[in-house]
């Protein structure tokens, strides 16, 4: 699989010219060489014999869709990030300290300790 050719012909149209039978790649035709370290030749050849995948190509797909997550996901990080800078630019920012973090931790344990009081008096 080191050298393996990804080829989908799903969608070639006829050479206009001379019937020769070959096929002129269109947008949904791609073929793409990767080169896979032993490792990940393993792997993925261990996700087709186990069922998991049926072919190669299917690899490089799952491959592709978790990078493309993975991707926005970031880009989406990146822009909470720059929104946070902008407020902070803004003067919305809070100053954080030992006993600002403290004061926070309080107020969550007392409000837990209220609401499951009110829980139990409750179920009574």
């Amino acid at each position: 699989m080191a050298a393996d050719c990804i080829n989908e012909h799903a969608a070639g149209i006829p050479d206009s010219g001379a019937l020769t039978g070959q096929f002129i790649p269109t947008y949904a035709e791609t073929i793409m060489e990767v080169q896979l370290t032993p490792d990940q030749e393993a792997f993925a050849r261990q996700a087709i014999e186990s069922g998991r995948l049926e072919r190669k190509e299917d690899v490089l797909r799952e491959a592709l869709s978790l990078w493309e997550e993975r991707e926005r996901t970031r880009a989406e990080i990146l822009a909470a990030v720059d929104e946070a800078e902008a407020a902070l630019g803004r003067g919305e920012g809070r100053v954080i300290t030992q006993e600002s973090v403290r004061e926070l931790a309080q107020s969550v344990q007392l409000r837990g300790r209220a609401r499951l009081a009110a829980e139990q008096n409750a179920k009574r």
